[in-house]
């Protein structure tokens, strides 16, 4: 017990710096300074985790790893593979929850016995890359899709796919436009089990200069956290349920970016609340 009331102090210290920072105009402007800076330098394009390369900040990186220890999800959704840094990074944390269960449970863990699983969706999954990620030592908790993530086929492929999970996570980071996360939220949010996430990444656009995007087709006003905002206004309007009746309802985790400071995805870690 003598343990108890200095964690919940340490976590009370936490909870009141990260809402100072959140209200400190001035740090929030000289972050996104940062990030218009570091932009012009591919930033995001100089990490790897366990020797496949990630286009990710760092402190999204350690975000995800907070979310997926606290949902402790059996099934992760990703759309957008790239190099398939980001699928490798959460085939890792599910291999740890197994660990860490088999640990707690004093039994002995075999890998290929897991029914954690990610599943990557891309609409072109370049051979090179393929080649990569079946080759790492985590390819077996990682099924992949290639097509494009709003065609039917696919949609009903990974609803079907999902439909034999219990805690699921989604994570959008395709094509950035805003037409298209806009319907890839409305064929996957509805995935996300209750208390879990559906995280959209990039949604940073919308704060960022036109000029840092010139051969791409999204920018200010058509990006994914203009689609955020539609589709969370949708929900509001329109009453929607999942399939099993259930009231549907997110909630934007401003915790995240008032933490984070420097993140690809203000407004982006949309919570599932019923």
């Amino acid at each position: 017990m003598s343990d108890v009331k200095p964690l919940i102090q340490f976590r009370q210290e936490c909870k009141a710096n990260i809402e100072k920072m959140g209200q400190d105009e001035e740090l929030r402007q000289r972050s996104l300074d940062w990030n218009i800076r570091t932009a012009q330098y591919k930033y995001t394009y100089n990490f790897n985790v366990l020797g496949r390369p990630i286009i990710q900040f760092p402190q999204d990186i350690v975000q995800l790893q907070e979310v997926v220890w606290s949902v402790k999800p059996d099934l992760i959704i990703e759309t957008g593979i790239a190099h398939g840094g980001s699928l490798i990074l959460s085939a890792a944390m599910l291999s740890m929850l197994d660990y860490c269960e088999a640990v707690e449970q004093g039994c002995v863990l075999d890998p290929n016995e897991s029914n954690r699983r990610v599943l990557g969706i891309d609409i072109e999954i370049r051979p090179h890359n393929l080649k990569a990620i079946e080759e790492h030592p985590l390819h077996h908790k990682i099924d992949m899709l290639q097509g494009s993530s709003i065609d039917t086929d696919i949609i009903n492929r990974v609803h079907e796919y999902a439909s034999k999970y219990e805690r699921v996570l989604v994570i959008l980071d395709s094509n950035h436009t805003h037409e298209h996360v806009l319907e890839e939220l409305r064929a996957y949010a509805p995935l996300t089990t209750k208390g879990s996430y559906c995280i959209v990444f990039d949604t940073v656009v919308e704060d960022l200069p036109d000029s840092l995007f010139p051969d791409r087709p999204w920018g200010q006003g058509n990006n994914p956290k203009t689609a955020v905002m539609q589709y969370l206004d949708e929900l509001n309007e329109k009453d929607i349920h999942s399939k099993g009746g259930i009231p549907l309802k997110f909630e934007i985790d401003k915790t995240v970016e008032q933490k984070l400071l420097i993140t690809v995805a203000p407004d982006g870690y949309l919570r599932r609340i019923e």
